[in-house]
């Protein structure tokens, strides 16, 4: 990991990333990075666990990114308002859904995929991010990883996180109105078209569980696994 003023560049299979502060285009992340200002201040200290801390905080806001960029689609249908919301959290709360699902949800909502939002370096991107889930969740559960994960390779694997999060949320705010980081998901968009643009139409609460429901029950398609080998983390 090289550290250039208070700007941290990661390595990860060789490649390095940007500084964690850039500008797509006009539009300026900032979100982005103050929601990664924990992780950053987590990096800067002497924590023995900072490498699999960060890590896994990362992967976690990556899963909450895309939770929220879920809700805000599916609130913008008009069959939606400041009434339903605890409804609609609710629904999602009594559902066993992730991160893979909640992407092949905005897919099969959205005519624009995630793939165009990201831009061309999603298909890398989305490799490290599976990689990642794949330790992480071995790593939580006690278990040995596919590799020996040093503490500079689970921060790179928290670097590339967070340039997934960075193109996600310029693509999502340009497309969409909404980066997945505000704090309020269930909010409607200033744009009057976005609700004519959802390709799946609900009209109830009913039609959303029933969503969440599908979503839940294609576990192979949204929740594939590898092979477990072995080795657990360097922190």
């Amino acid at each position: 990991m090289e550290r250039t003023g208070r700007q941290y560049r990661v390595m990860l299979g060789g490649i390095i990333g940007p500084p964690f502060t850039t500008t797509l285009g006009r539009l300026e992340v900032m979100s982005v990075e103050e929601e990664f200002a924990t992780i950053d201040v987590l990096l800067a200290s002497n924590a023995e666990t900072r490498g699999v801390d960060a890590f896994a905080l990362a992967l976690l806001k990556a899963d909450r990114q895309m939770r929220k960029l879920f809700t805000y689609l599916v609130f913008q249908s008009e069959a939606f308002g400041s009434g339903d919301v605890a409804a609609l959290r609710g629904a999602l709360a009594a559902r066993k859904v992730y991160f893979r699902d909640f992407l092949s949800a905005w897919d099969a909502l959205y005519p624009r995929s995630l793939k165009e939002l990201v831009g061309p370096d999603y298909d890398r991107l989305r490799g490290i991010l599976d990689e990642a889930i794949e330790h992480r969740n071995k790593i939580f559960h006690g278990q040995l990883t596919t590799k020996y994960l040093s503490r500079e390779e689970l921060i790179g694997y928290g670097g590339q996180i967070r340039c997934w999060c960075r193109a996600l949320a310029a693509g999502a705010q340009l497309e969409v109105g909404y980066d997945g980081f505000g704090r309020n998901s269930f909010r409607k968009s200033s744009d009057a078209s976005l609700a004519g643009r959802l390709v799946v139409e609900m009209t109830s609460v009913q039609d959303y569980e029933s969503l969440l429901a599908r979503m839940e029950k294609r576990p192979n398609q949204m929740q594939r696994t590898r092979p477990a080998q072995a080795t657990e983390p360097r922190r």
